[in-house]
């Protein structure tokens, strides 16, 4: 099976009441350990590249990573999407380059002009048989390039999204309702709560559109417990709760951005390898118990959180 888009994954995903995870790549074993779960647990999946992978690991190697992995998993839908495209010209390159879905965010324009950017993607894209992934509302937090403060972010305002689709055309829209990039979404004991009436709101305006959910990461805390037992700093890192993104995916979001989760993962295991095995220097003993990991986190997602095992 080659690259697909994400447009029957989401039909399907809307009518089933489940979500596609988006799980953020930057290397070969976060690559091998999303996707081998996604095979066993037969699951649709985005394999998302941001700007800051682009600049880290190359458009090239990743973009054969990815298709590395459509040749060892050839029975689940696999599409290649580049996340937080913040220009025109970002998203061309991506489009050129083999990528099957791209985002646009052009979040932090007045309305007109997010709305001006958006549509040249789009008409360049459907060009070329991509789809587009916009944004309405403003997450706070930092993710790679994405670097919003508290007071410059703000809710998707529901009686704008009617219009933004239709003068647009884009295939599917990320929302803010209360998620954040990075692993300090909410404040040590306050109670994370996302805004599902505006969720609600957005559907109803939208009806059988797909919905995305960006800076939906758990941060799960055995992991923030490893990193900090084995030398780390990570207090007060704390996620959205798995059964409210359980509730999203029930409702209209069919994709949800998962990347901060599988970092930890990552870091967790080699900083308590390390600890266990300082005489230690080849990177392939240590990545692989990392990459293993990953890889029952994704399932995990998958069965638990998401609800699209056996949907592939």
């Amino acid at each position: 099976m080659a690259l697909v888009t994400s447009t029957e994954m989401f039909k399907k995903a809307y009518s089933g009441g489940y979500a596609i995870g988006a799980f953020n790549v930057n290397n070969m074993e976060i690559v091998q350990g999303i996707t081998e779960a996604c095979r066993e647990e037969k699951a649709p999946v985005i394999l998302q590249v941001s700007k800051g992978a682009r600049a880290y690991a190359n458009h090239t190697y990743l973009v054969k990573l990815v298709e590395a992995a459509v040749i060892e998993c050839p029975e689940i839908p696999i599409v290649l999407h580049l996340d937080h495209g913040d220009s025109f010209e970002t998203c061309k390159s991506c489009i050129d380059g083999g990528f099957t879905s791209v985002m646009i965010d052009a979040s932090s324009k007045p309305f007109a002009e997010n709305i001006e950017i958006t549509k040249k993607v789009v008409e360049y894209a459907h060009d070329h048989g991509v789809v587009v992934e916009a944004e309405l509302g403003a997450l706070a937090g930092v993710e790679d390039e994405v670097n919003v403060s508290a007071e410059n972010s703000h809710y998707t305002r529901p009686e704008e999204v009617e219009e933004f689709v239709s003068k647009t055309g884009c295939d599917s829209l990320a929302i803010a309702i209360g998620t954040s990039h990075g692993a300090y979404k909410f404040k040590p004991g306050t109670k994370p709560q996302l805004r599902f009436d505006i969720l609600e709101e957005v559907s109803k305006k939208l009806p059988n559109f797909p919905i995305v959910l960006h800076g939906s990461s758990s941060v799960p805390q055995n992991y923030v417990d490893m990193v900090n037992a084995h030398g780390g700093k990570m207090p007060g890192a704390i996620g959205v709760p798995e059964d409210q993104l359980r509730h999203a995916a029930e409702l209209s979001v069919c994709k949800i951005n998962i990347d901060s989760d599988l970092r930890l993962a990552m870091t967790g295991t080699i900083r308590e390898f390390f600890d266990a095995h300082p005489d230690k220097f080849d990177p392939r003993e240590y990545l692989k118990p990392a990459r293993a990991n990953i890889k029952e986190l994704v399932r995990h997602k998958l069965v638990d959180v998401l609800g699209c095992a056996g949907k592939a």
